[in-house]
């Protein structure tokens, strides 16, 4: 029997630190809900920043909330180059050598970040109950297989196992393109 769970794209987004939040939006602000993500109490606002880099700009990146601990970009690598920069590929919370950038937010205010651009890694979120399922630990690294015209299989996809964690794949907007992924269609584990 095949182990079939749901995809989604990501497409450029921000997490900021409350210090970084008050300095481009305000003292004490509050984000606007759109709507709920993958890890429970994490949801997409309807605010959004313009990210700058060297060569170019990008507005409406999307603000994930609630704060972090760090200021994180993450782009695709499609979205790196018209903003003039080189992020690695790497997990979350992953900063180490990334690039900084200037963010833009409400009302023009600015803030420069000296690290934490990234083009995220295609991952995996899973309950733990769905790990002893489908037989598979955290990090883990799995194949994906995404079917229709323009199928293909998805290496090297990071498995993460938590208890507060949605069954759901998260790639980038250009492995999307590439696969002509629909948001929420049911792909393949391949272990």
């Amino acid at each position: 029997m095949k182990t079939m769970l749901p995809i989604a794209r990501s497409d450029i987004h921000v997490h900021l630190t409350a210090e970084d939040t008050e300095a481009l939006f305000g003292k004490d602000y509050k984000f606007t809900y759109i709507k709920e993500l993958t890890i429970p109490g994490n949801y997409a606002c309807v605010e959004t920043v313009e990210v700058v880099g060297p060569k170019g700009s990008i507005k409406g990146a999307v603000v994930v909330a609630p704060s972090r601990k760090y200021t994180q970009v993450e782009v695709s690598y499609t979205n790196a180059a018209e903003l003039g920069l080189d992020p690695p590929l790497r997990e979350s919370g992953d900063h180490a050598g990334s690039p900084g950038c200037t963010l833009i937010g409400k009302d023009g205010r600015k803030i420069v970040i000296e690290k934490g651009v990234i083009a995220a890694h295609r991952h995996l979120h899973m309950h733990t109950n769905d790990a002893k399922e489908f037989g598979v630990v955290n990090g883990q690294r799995v194949k994906i297989r995404v079917p229709g015209d323009r199928g293909l299989v998805f290496e090297n996809v990071i498995v993460r196992v938590a208890d507060n964690l949605a069954l759901e794949m998260h790639i980038d907007m250009d492995e999307g393109r590439a696969a002509n992924v629909v948001d929420f269609q049911l792909v393949e584990l391949i272990k």
